[in-house]
């Protein structure tokens, strides 16, 4: 049985017909998003009695089970909630899951890659203890976790095997910033910063440049038109600052099993942010049966990835695709999203 690392918040949620929430203890991310979907249901009820999946990737793998948590026990109350979701499964890609696990797995596969030398492996695994409060304590485990971010620096971090966005002035002016010195204290438990770019290497330079035009931000209500704002692809201060999620997510994992969801998680293989090794360290710590050995799956007659089945999870892989898998392999990825729709593993043969 997982437990939390540090605490357990024990939600209360209430969806009323005033599409009030109360929460006690709650994490504003579910609390506002079960909010919407009260407020939305309300407002479309000819959907109310349709199948309800929730999909999500990258630190949606804390989002995500955080509000099937309580879509999940709103369902089961007795004399709670006067909506009821037909929840069916939730479907996670490369999600942060664990932190500790995560931490584990992000220099693992840094490692095990060649992006960082055997001498930093070496000093991370003497002096980090990412299940430990105190770990940040240690100075070689902050200077040494600052290297691996210094040479994922030098490549793209979503996509380790596809080429950066020379000239990228997002990347340097994080980097030349006061929030990244390659020696300073890792302040934060929570996973490494992000760092820029994509499948396509200059996307986040098209973002800014998009999101900052006077015709846009007025028609997305964001600004007058005239007084633009300042629009990032990320606020680096915030993100390194936000506490409002739990340190591991694989309670509810075992929570979600036992209800009989369905819970499918993917990686992409080539992700160094949240590599598969990360992946596969928390789901191994769920300790759960297997019931179908691993094997490849495949799409067009091509092996798409490797797929692995739990008692109550499945696990698959997606070869040579980065962090946002379906950027990089849409047609195979609509596939898989099919077979989880249908509950039916993606084909085992050509």
């Amino acid at each position: 049985m997982i437990k939390e690392k540090t605490f357990t918040l024990k939600d209360n949620y209430v969806c009323t017909s005033q599409h009030k929430l109360y929460a006690l203890f709650s994490f504003l991310s579910a609390r506002d998003a079960y909010t919407f979907l009260c407020n939305w249901f309300e407002k479309f009820p000819e959907h109310k009695e349709s199948t309800f999946y929730i999909a999500g990737e990258s630190y949606a793998g804390k989002y995500v089970p955080e509000l099937a948590e309580v879509v999940y026990d709103n369902n089961n109350k007795k004399n709670g909630s006067s909506l009821h979701i037909n929840l069916k499964g939730i479907l996670l890609g490369n999600p942060e899951t664990s932190d500790a696990e995560d931490w584990r797995g992000w220099v693992d596969y840094a490692w095990s890659h060649a992006v960082i030398s055997d001498e930093t492996h070496r000093i991370i695994t003497r002096t980090c203890n990412f299940s430990s409060d105190n770990t940040w304590s240690n100075d070689e485990c902050n200077e040494a976790v600052a290297e691996v971010l210094k040479q994922y620096h030098e490549i793209d971090i979503y996509s380790i095997y596809t080429s950066v966005c020379i000239g990228d002035s997002a990347r340097s002016s994080y980097f030349d910033s006061a929030l990244f010195k390659t020696n300073s204290r890792i302040s934060s438990k929570r996973m490494p910063p992000r760092l820029m770019g994509g499948y396509d290497p200059c996307l986040d330079d098209y973002a800014r440049v998009f999101y900052n035009r006077a015709d846009v931000q007025k028609s997305l209500h964001a600004s007058d038109g005239v007084n633009l704002k300042n629009w990032s692809i990320c606020n680096m201060e915030i993100f390194n600052n936000w506490t409002g999620s739990k340190p591991s997510v694989l309670p509810i994992y075992e929570k979600l099993i036992a209800g009989g969801l369905r819970i499918w998680v993917y990686s992409g293989d080539t992700d160094g942010r949240v590599p598969v090794l990360a992946t596969r360290y928390s789901l191994s710590a769920l300790e759960l049966p297997i019931k179908t050995a691993w094997r490849p799956w495949y799409h067009e007659k091509q092996v798409s990835g490797w797929l692995q089945e739990y008692e109550g999870l499945t696990f698959a892989t997606f070869r040579g695709a980065g962090h946002a898998v379906p950027c990089f392999k849409p047609s195979s990825s609509l596939a898989f999203f099919s077979a989880f729709l249908s509950g039916v593993p993606p084909p085992p043969s050509r």
